[in-house]
């Protein structure tokens, strides 16, 4: 469950920067966003093929 605890926060942390992004027009934060999704593919993957390891192991 740690894990879905580091997606929760991910998402939560990029809450500003979604905001600044699209309603203000800030392209920095834009970036950061595209970061901070690319972090939580990377971590959805790494948790994908540790429920698979976990499933196939039984």
């Amino acid at each position: 469950m740690s894990k879905f605890s580091e997606v929760r926060d991910l998402v939560m942390s990029l809450e500003g920067d979604f905001e600044k992004f699209y309603e203000k027009g800030n392209q920095a934060a834009g970036t950061r966003v595209r970061k901070g999704m690319q972090d939580l593919k990377n971590l959805s993957q790494d948790i994908r093929k540790e429920v698979q390891d976990k499933k196939n192991a039984e």
